[in-house]
């Protein structure tokens, strides 16, 4: 259940918003679903440039397969990616990583450590370009986005082991009931799996309110058929 939770063949450049409605503090709270049952919660918290993610497994989930994981991204002031810190609690699995990316000398340094063995699992440096963007991060950059239906741009994305361009395509506007209510919403489709930045074979939809909050209200990720869909819905708006 590990989220990740971002980012064209038409010839448009990003339309960023000039003034992007996204407050300079604010906590959107998810429900996850996965197989028709609740199967976790998420927190997304935004303030001063730093974006901080925590998912957490509940109920019989929880029971089978533990899961607490916790991830923060610092940002500059272009919305680009400075550092990233991932605490991964999954079963058996505990993991630390640390990612900075130095856009003066265009490298990336990337550590992550096995915190119950106390080893290190992969040390590298990496190329990258003078910015780009985290997963979740990403969230926070594609608010600021000014793309119509039908209107798809490329985007600079990295985990600190791979750095790629990535598509994000505006698909259609939708009605989304989600526990926080009901949204007029724009589909976003974020071609980041199938060996673009990670290899698994997946698909990455993003649900944005189509008003001037651009609120993430929905986020899927479909699966192979033998894990099925994972959903988080916005329950609260803080």
């Amino acid at each position: 259940m590990r989220l990740l939770p971002l980012m064209l063949l038409l010839p448009v450049a990003p339309l960023v918003a000039q003034s992007p409605g996204i407050p300079s503090r604010q906590s959107l709270s998810y429900t996850i679903e996965w197989r028709l049952i609740t199967a976790g919660r998420a927190r997304l918290d935004w303030a001063q440039r730093e974006a901080k993610l925590h998912v957490e497994s509940v109920g019989l989930v929880s029971k089978l397969f533990k899961v607490e994981d916790d991830y923060t991204a610092v940002l500059n002031s272009s919305l680009c990616t400075q550092s990233i810190h991932s605490v991964t609690n999954e079963g058996i699995r505990h993991r630390e990583t640390r990612v900075t990316f130095d856009p003066e000398t265009k490298k990336a340094s990337y550590l992550e450590r096995d915190t119950a063995k106390n080893t290190t699992i992969l040390a590298k440096e990496l190329d990258i370009p003078p910015c780009l963007h985290d997963v979740v991060g990403g969230l926070i950059f594609l608010r600021t986005l000014n793309l119509e239906p039908g209107q798809a741009t490329n985007i600079p994305v990295s985990d600190g082991k791979k750095a790629t361009m990535a598509r994000v395509e505006a698909q259609q506007r939708e009605d989304v009931k989600t526990p926080a209510g009901t949204f007029k919403a724009i589909r976003y489709e974020l071609f980041l799996f199938n060996n673009v930045l990670y290899n698994r074979s997946a698909h990455l939809y993003i649900w944005v309110s189509d008003d001037s909050r651009k609120i993430p209200v929905q986020i899927r990720v479909r699966l192979q058929f033998t894990i099925g869909t994972i959903t988080l819905l916005l329950d609260k708006i803080e």
